[in-house]
């Protein structure tokens, strides 16, 4: 077992692209630090770079680098609904990549209710980007066989099954409390 986490460590360490399951659907992603493997994943999808993409963990902690500093008002507002499907969009740090916050001043983040994306970020010892699995504008894949037939050996997937939820997370800007996805 530890051999393949090493292996899976690796892959994402050096730019690899992963599928696993979230609470809706299977995520796709990779390294939130590595240029490359954002490109290639925004590539892959055929994503529009200015959307950005979200960032999950198993706790707050591995998403600090990408923020800038919070409030403890707003870090107990967030810790009152997380871990869970809530997605808040909160000011991005100076390192936070382009490709993670479409060009804007934020960024998206989570943590995840999922057991399996938990132990995902746990054994990699980092967040995680997670977007839908798939090519844009298309469904979402359920399963890892999905995840296979649309992208092949271009992405090494982790069979798991996905939680009940119907819907992505709820999108929720921090500063102004807008629902910005319900």
């Amino acid at each position: 077992m530890n051999g393949e986490i090493d292996a899976l460590r690796a892959h994402v360490r050096r730019g690899g692209l992963i599928a696993y399951p979230t609470e809706s659907c299977y995520g796709l992603g990779c390294d939130p630090r590595n240029p490359h493997a954002l490109k290639r994943l925004l590539r892959l999808k055929g994503r529009d770079a200015a959307k950005g993409m979200l960032l999950i963990a198993d706790r707050l902690k591995p998403l600090q680098p990408f923020i800038q500093p919070l409030n403890a008002a707003d870090r107990a507002r967030m810790l009152r609904v997380w871990p869970g499907p809530v997605t808040w969009v909160v000011p991005a740090s100076a390192h936070c990549l382009p490709e993670l916050t479409g060009g804007r001043a934020t960024v998206a983040i989570r943590v995840t209710a999922h057991p399996a994306a938990i132990r995902l970020c746990r054994s990699l010892g980092m967040a995680l980007v997670s977007t839908s699995a798939n090519k844009s504008g298309r469904k979402p894949a359920k399963t890892a066989a999905e995840c296979r037939r649309i992208f092949g050996a271009r992405v090494r997937v982790i069979a798991g099954r996905i939680g009940r939820r119907r819907r992505p997370s709820t999108l929720i800007d921090l500063a102004t409390g807008t629902i910005l996805r319900p």
